[in-house]
């Protein structure tokens, strides 16, 4: 029983772990970007220091192979000359020298294939990252339209209006305003004195020169005149 229950507690630990890691796969995915860019600008760091190193050493080895040439100029001009304990000074300098000039040469040879090797993982390195880039990128966007849909989806809290209550908000006050113009048009002809095609007919009327357009204490007295 013991067994079962530590194993069930392993288990338990386990799935809330990953369900933390899902909660927060961006945010994890944000501090592991840093983290890689921090291990590219070291690579970048080592290379540059091995760059320096390689063109020290190149300059070292062109001194030592310029001072050899020297003094084989000079080893030669006093064999010549008859100076043999010169001769054989110079030559046993020579022969230091050119022991430094071949390890030089191996110094060189490993600083090559050294450069070389950071080369490739600065390029390799730099391509992960950006592809990494471009998908934390992508994974944000598709995270904003998930949140989004799930928001549409999801019933809203009840402090928080809704979509549809908005919606439902605006048709109400579209139908006001629609009421409200309705009744200031009445008002206007009910506040305004006749139109002007009223007016003119009545003054038509009054001049003998055509019927009004609606009745008067005049034309009621006329018709019954004639009644």
């Amino acid at each position: 029983m013991f067994k079962t229950m530590i194993t069930l507690m392993r288990g338990q630990a386990a799935a809330a772990g990953e369900s933390l890691a899902d909660r927060n796969a961006l945010a994890i995915l944000d501090q592991q970007m840093r983290d890689t860019r921090v291990s590219l600008a070291s690579l970048q760091r080592a290379l540059a220091t091995a760059l320096a190193e390689e063109a020290q050493e190149a300059r070292r080895h062109q001194a030592v192979l310029a001072r050899i040439a020297e003094l084989e100029t000079r080893t030669r001009a006093a064999i010549t000359a008859g100076h043999n304990a010169l001769a054989n000074e110079a030559a046993e300098a020579i022969a230091g020298l050119e022991q430094e000039r071949d390890a030089g040469a191996g110094a060189r040879a490993s600083f090559a294939a050294e450069i070389a090797r950071l080369r490739r993982a600065v390029a390799t390195t730099g391509q992960r990252v950006a592809a990494l880039e471009r998908g934390r990128r992508a994974a944000r966007v598709a995270e904003a339209v998930r949140v989004a849909r799930q928001g549409r989806m999801e019933p809203a809290p009840q402090d928080r209006a809704t979509l549809a209550e908005a919606e439902a908000t605006l048709s109400r006050l579209r139908q006001q305003q629609t009421h409200a113009a309705a009744a200031d048009g009445f008002l206007e002809e009910i506040a305004e004195p006749a139109s002007l095609d009223d007016r003119m007919a009545a003054a038509a009327a009054a001049a003998g020169a055509g019927p009004a357009t609606r009745p008067t204490a005049a034309s009621v007295r006329a018709r019954l005149r004639t009644i």
